[in-house]
């Protein structure tokens, strides 16, 4: 540490392989006093040199983050006030603005369409148990056995369709859950990382350009030496980050527009099939995409579905 004062250095010869041996096999230590001279002490060798200090490591390390974090500190402040300047990748950060805005759009959708199927989930479940209702007073009620039996199986019928139409909303909010949630997700924690290493690159960018203001003496050079070398990895860190923001983003466009269209089609047509009353066409949607359905036993089709 600064302002301490410090022992004159010893000069340290280290042992050639064969004497270290030969010590070794006398049982004897090589302790290295002050003065350089050294002195036999039994027991195993032990270097110098060997001699860790794991006390010491953990203070660099946390001087390290400490002076890190600073500098940090101080650019988003400075940053804040409009008083430093910051590397802005315009076309790069025009991207990550709107995948925000889409995803806050997406989440919007994503909650409605959860809505909708618990809404479908309670209709169809009050449809099943009419449908019940009317088929028992069909069987007790002669004189009203027809009416009721029509009312029972349309009601059968809807909550069929409702649970057809149900698997292709739920089929829906899973896949655009994964894209949100999931693969929107991964990318902004790459972005996250992205602006995390543009903020420490503009610290120590604007730390050089201090130095590089200031005299150039014996004490400032190796102060700015060290200050380059430091901006350097932070600048081969932050290249790094916006070059991988840039791959995600891409890959992530093409997924979002692959799924979204797939998703989007199923959405539509079974919508349409289920307020049409197009019970074939629904089933047909189902299949396209590949969605299977806990189906109960097979029915004898009804008057309904018969016309």
């Amino acid at each position: 540490f600064s302002g301490s004062s410090a022992s004159p250095k010893s000069s340290v010869i280290s042992p050639s392989s064969a004497a270290a041996s030969r010590l070794a096999g006398q049982g004897c230590d090589l302790i290295i006093p002050t003065g350089g001279r050294a002195q036999q002490k039994s027991g195993p060798v032990l270097l110098a040199d060997e001699v860790k200090n794991p006390a010491m490591e953990k203070l660099e390390l946390v001087r390290k983050w400490s002076l890190n974090t600073y500098k940090c500190t101080r650019q988003i402040i400075s940053e804040k006030l409009g008083r430093g300047s910051r590397t802005v990748d315009l076309e790069l950060e025009a991207q990550i603005d709107i995948l925000r805005d889409n995803k806050k759009k997406y989440e919007n959708i994503l909650k409605l369409a959860q809505t909708l199927s618990t809404q479908l989930f309670q209709m169809v479940h009050t449809q099943r148990q009419l449908g019940d209702a009317f088929a028992d007073l069909s069987l007790k009620s002669l004189e009203l056995h027809e009416e009721f039996g029509y009312n029972a199986d349309t009601q059968k019928l809807l909550a069929k369709n409702g649970e057809t139409l149900l698997g292709a909303i739920n089929f829906f909010i899973a896949s655009v859950n994964t894209l949100v949630n999931k693969t929107i997700e991964d990318t902004l924690l790459t972005v996250k990382q992205y602006e995390s290493a543009r903020i420490e690159y503009d610290a120590y960018r604007t730390d050089l350009e201090e130095l590089n203001l200031g005299p150039r003496d014996a004490n400032t050079l190796p102060k700015i030496e060290q200050s380059q070398q430091l901006f350097q990895v932070h600048k081969e860190k932050y290249d790094k980050m916006r070059n991988d923001v840039s791959i995600k983003l891409k890959f992530l466009e093409e997924n979002k527009v692959k799924v979204l269209h797939n998703q989007l089609v199923l959405f539509h047509n079974a919508i349409a099939a289920y307020f049409a009353g197009n019970q074939k066409q629904l089933e047909q949607t189902l299949k396209q995409f590949h969605i299977k359905l806990k189906t109960p036993g097979a029915d004898a089709p009804s008057w309904l579905e018969e016309q």
